[in-house]
């Protein structure tokens, strides 16, 4: 007790002033992700205090964080769609993915996983957040302008025939539920396609309206609605805002530029009683526990979006991991990662059952914690206790619901902008050209980056990430087996060099023989130019040596490689000779009979000596 309160000051100042800094972000990320305001700030309360009490890195001050909220807004925006449109009904099976999700960092750190999180590419990591960047940034485009889809009647009144096949469809799969055959009982079909009102198909056209504006894709098939429809008092208090968080930063680091772009333009609009929109309610008093997560848990609501549950488990473990290493290279000390990854993963679990969004380790929260006096866990539980007090200050809560969301959307503008990874894009030009696609000669880790930004930004996070790794991973693969392939190279030993031991072979005998050297594994990337063996093989040699003491090690792929070859030599009445067989080859090849069914046990030589000898008695020189 004594260590973790020997810097009380310092963490109460560095907690208080990161606590500051989160509030605004906190508040821009929930109206981002869906949930609304309150989200965010319950998230950052929640995550930051406990991530801090139970994690691995002291100085850490965790939150909702962009790539968070990103993929976030994917699982709710396919939730929601899913319930309707209505946010309370699809709460539930909302906050259980983000619960899922906080298990499985649980689970991953239990389990000592924390360590391999750093062997995820880093294009697909680039690629990744830069298209975080640019989610963010086109998504703003529509709040910051004042458009809001689901409130122009117009666009609106477009999705009414689909919406009334929306609703015909759910009756029919209601009364499916029930049990009841439509072609049988008709009338009730029609019974109740009559109690449908014009309310109910307005709801549901904004639904869908809602919906087709969303995400990037979304942003630019609107953006023309949005021009014709803008409303240049958001625009001025979204440009506003940003102009106020990169000028402010010129003058002055001490105080956080962004808190004060939202102090100053949200004052402005409050003062002036500016015709602006506000960003949504947000509840005073202590969070209350959404017991719905266990109550109506249904597996079926969340099973496909178990991967997703997944990715955000990954993807917070990978933000909080990289913010640890940051927090040790300012501080000079060592982070315990898997114990860090059990910290996010209760603190996220936690913010979920009261309604938060998931987060991660902040990387800019916690430098303004370790350069304001933060050194001990308290720093961060002092971050989520001050966001608390906001919730629990007599007319605080009122007063932020009052912020205009255009301001929150320039903010959000500046996130956009600062998480892309310009190291990664700067470097295209750089990277070795090391594959060819036709006539073009590509970088593969450009092209991976590429793919997963693409991917990610118009199509689906999840699945980009997915891609990628998958993509990454066969690259990796193949560039392993061509470089064991190069160094194992199938050459007859005229035009090899000899090792130091073959120096003695009988000149006499080279035709006769042909000596083959393996050096490094025979596995599924080398077993392609392996199998050329036999036809490689001079019609001279009736003998092949094949030199194994440098192989270490041999996959499925590569001792079913190794049959074929010995099973063809056989065919052409060659006699295959083994020299050095270490001990993992043996044992695969014991285990389906190679040896000694293709390859006799006197057949196995343990040094090039005594197999020299063998051929010395056993071969004749004929050419």
């Amino acid at each position: 007790m004594k260590s973790l309160f020997s810097n009380f000051k310092g963490d109460a100042f560095g907690g208080i002033t990161a606590g500051i800094v989160a509030l605004p972000l906190a508040l821009a990320f929930g109206v981002s992700s869906g949930l609304g305001p309150s989200a965010g700030l319950y998230g950052a309360i929640f995550i930051s205090f406990f991530a801090a009490l139970f994690g691995g890195t002291n100085t850490q001050i965790s939150g909702p964080t962009a790539p968070m909220t990103a993929v976030s807004m994917v699982v709710i925006a396919g939730i929601i769609a899913t319930n309707d449109g209505d946010v309370t009904k699809a709460l539930p099976a909302i906050l259980t993915v983000f619960l899922l999700a906080g298990l499985i960092q649980i689970g991953l750190g239990t389990l000592g996983l924390g360590k391999y999180i750093r062997y995820i590419p880093y294009p697909v990591v680039s690629g990744f957040m830069t298209a975080i960047g640019v989610i963010i940034l086109v998504t703003q485009i529509l709040p910051a302008v004042g458009y809001y889809p689901k409130e122009d009647t117009e666009f609106v009144n477009t999705f009414k025939p689909k919406a009334e096949e929306v609703i015909l469809e759910n009756i029919l799969i209601e009364e499916a539920g029930e049990g009841i055959l439509v072609l049988e009982d008709f009338k009730e079909t029609i019974k109740r396609a009559e109690l449908v009102t014009e309310a109910d198909i307005l709801k549901e056209s904004k639904t869908l309206a809602a919906k087709e504006a969303s995400g990037v894709l979304g942003t630019f098939k609107v953006i023309g609605r949005a021009l014709q429809n803008i409303s240049w008092l958001e625009v001025l208090l979204a440009l506003g805002t940003i102009i106020i968080i990169y000028g402010f930063k010129r003058i002055t680091t001490v105080v956080p530029s962004t808190l004060v772009a939202l102090v100053v333009m949200s004052g402005v609009a409050m003062v002036f009683g500016l015709n602006y929109r506000p960003i949504e309610e947000i509840p005073s008093g202590l969070p209350i526990p959404n017991l719905e997560i266990i109550t109506n848990f249904k597996l079926s609501t969340i099973t496909p979006y178990i991967f997703t549950a997944l990715t955000l488990a990954l993807l917070g473990s990978i933000d909080s991991l990289l913010t640890s290493v940051v927090a040790d290279n300012m501080t000079k000390t060592k982070h315990k990662p898997n114990k860090e990854l059990v910290g996010q993963g209760i603190g996220n679990s936690i913010a979920a059952f009261f309604g938060g969004i998931p987060g991660a380790g902040a990387t800019i929260r916690t430098v303004v914690n370790i350069n304001s006096g933060g050194k001990t866990k308290l720093s961060g539980m002092f971050a989520g206790l001050l966001l608390l007090c906001i919730l629990l200050i007599p007319g605080l809560p009122g007063l932020a619901s009052d912020i205009p969301a255009a301001v929150l959307a320039g903010i959000l503008i500046t996130v956009g902008i600062g998480v892309m990874d310009y190291k990664g894009l700067k470097a295209i030009p750089s990277l070795p050209k090391d594959m060819k696609i036709g006539p073009l000669k590509l970088s593969s880790e450009v092209l991976i980056m590429l793919i997963v930004l693409l991917l990610s930004t118009f199509w689906n996070l999840v699945y980009a990430v997915g891609i990628g790794l998958i993509i990454a991973s066969l690259m990796f693969m193949k560039t392993i087996g061509d470089l064991t392939a190069k160094r194992s190279d199938v050459k007859s030993l005229s035009k090899e060099k000899a090792w130091e031991d073959e120096a003695g072979f009988p000149e006499k005998l080279k035709e006769e023989v042909f000596i083959k050297h393996l050096k490094g594994p025979l596995f599924f990337g080398s077993t392609s130019d392996f199998q050329s063996l036999a036809a490689q093989i001079p019609l001279t040699a009736k003998t092949v040596v094949i030199r194994l003491g440098r192989m270490q090690y041999m996959d499925q792929s590569g001792l079913y490689a190794m049959e074929d070859v010995l099973h063809e030599l056989n065919k052409n009445n060659v006699t295959v000779l083994f020299v050095g067989l270490l001990k993992q080859p043996q044992y695969m090849m014991e285990r389906i009979d190679i040896i000694p069914d293709l390859i006799p046990q006197d057949h196995i030589f343990a040094t090039f000596k005594e197999c020299m000898l063998w051929i010395k008695n056993n071969v004749k020189d004929k050419y």
